[in-house]
């Protein structure tokens, strides 16, 4: 469901029932006759409709975390505030981006349209810009011939199937943030899909080794045994970023989760 386009609709829809009423039937009406419902209700819901979708579509729009993929970062049910004008300010809809602001950055977890369904809206964390050599081999990352800093931390204990991941604290683009790894599971990538760009791409027994096209990202999810990422269906374009993420306002479960995150 493209709720920005049910949004944009009662915008219009709205906003012309207002127009009309100020413009035509107002005029018309017996001074103390009370409004038609359709007015009433028409007109009187614009200006909350129009704040709604002004605020969504250019300063801040909420998204839930369906899937366990940024654990620990984020968890399954965690509420996320997503900046969107922190990379540019884009038109409601149809997301072509207008004024150009910053570029997303290594260590940024972003918002983005799935490139082989922009119906679906994923989040992951940058790991690689556009002109960057990335690889991730045997469940290490290196950028540019640099591994990327980690330091071991005790296991990680997934509460609700009872068992534990490896855990480390990783510092990317200056950003220090948590990652699992799965011991039990493969270094290499199963299943790569043919998407575009992959001769940029090599993979083997140890994993792969990208370089990012111009106007395109690498992203990973921090729980890395168990994410669908770049590693298996490619980079996302420039043209797909919905904003970043930066704050968890809700989470029914476990309310001290709220709070900012990186």
């Amino acid at each position: 469901m493209n709720f920005a386009l049910i949004l944009f609709v009662l915008v219009v829809a709205t906003g012309l029932i207002w127009l009309t009423d100020v413009l035509v039937f107002r005029k018309r009406r017996q001074p103390g006759a009370p409004e038609p419902l359709w007015v009433e209700y028409g007109a009187g819901f614009f200006p909350v409709i129009l704040v709604v979708f002004v605020l969504r579509s250019f300063v801040a729009e909420p998204f839930k975390i369906p899937s366990g993929s940024m654990i620990p970062t984020l968890q399954i049910g965690d509420f996320i505030l997503v900046n969107k004008f922190t990379y540019g300010i884009r038109l409601p809809v149809i997301n072509e981006k207008i004024i150009p602001i910053n570029d997303p950055k290594t260590g940024d977890v972003i918002v983005f349209r799935y490139p082989e369904d922009p119906s679906l809206d994923y989040i992951k964390r940058v790991v690689g810009v556009p002109g960057d050599k990335v690889a991730y081999q045997d469940k290490r990352l290196t950028i540019n011939g640099k591994p990327v800093e980690v330091k071991p931390l005790p296991d990680y204990l997934h509460s609700d199937r009872l068992y534990y991941s490896q855990h480390f604290e990783e510092t990317l683009g200056g950003v220090t943030h948590q990652i699992l790894n799965d011991a039990d599971a493969p270094v290499f990538i199963p299943d790569p899909i043919q998407f575009a760009g992959r001769d940029d791409c090599l993979y083997n027994n140890s994993g792969v080794i990208c370089t990012v096209p111009p106007g395109h990202y690498f992203v990973m999810g921090d729980n890395r045994d168990n994410s669908r990422d770049s590693r298996i269906w490619g980079f996302v374009p420039d043209k797909n970023i919905v904003g970043k993420a930066f704050f968890i306002w809700w989470n029914f479960g476990e309310f001290s989760r709220i709070g900012s995150f990186k």
